[in-house]
C-alpha cells in the first residue's frame, strides 16, 4: 500500500459502549431510570398529568444520550453550542499576506 496509513472510518466508535454511549452517557442514563422508578413507586394513581411528570426525568435524560447521525449525541452537541458562545469571538491573525515583512524592509 505504498506505506500508507489509513485510519478506518469507525476507529473512534470501538472505544464507545456498544458503538454509541460513552460511560457518562450511561451514567446519566441510569441516573434518570432510577430517578424515575423511585417517583413511580412514590406516586401511586396516576393521573395522565401526573404520570407525565414522573416520566420526564428518564425522557430527558434518554434525549441527551441519543446518538445523532455524524455526532456523537445531543449531550456533545449542546455542550460544544454552549462552549461557542460563552468563548472567545475575536480571532486574531496568524496567517501570511503580501505585505508581510517587506513594509518594515522599505520603512529603514
Amino acid at each position: 500500500m505504498n506505506d500508507n496509513y489509513l485510519i478506518p472510518a469507525n476507529s473512534k466508535k470501538s472505544q464507545l459502549i456498544l458503538g454509541v454511549f460513552r460511560p457518562i452517557d450511561l451514567a446519566i442514563f441510569s441516573i434518570g431510570i432510577i430517578f424515575t422508578g423511585v417517583m413511580l413507586f412514590a406516586f401511586q394513581g396516576l393521573t395522565l398529568k401526573m404520570a407525565i411528570i414522573v416520566l420526564l426525568p428518564v425522557l430527558i435524560t434518554g434525549f441527551l444520550v441519543l446518538p445523532v447521525p455524524y455526532y456523537h449525541n445531543v449531550l456533545q452537541l449542546i455542550t460544544n453550542i454552549i462552549m461557542y458562545f460563552i468563548n472567545r469571538k475575536s480571532y486574531y491573525w496568524k496567517g501570511w499576506s503580501i505585505s508581510d515583512g517587506y513594509e518594515e524592509e522599505k520603512t529603514k
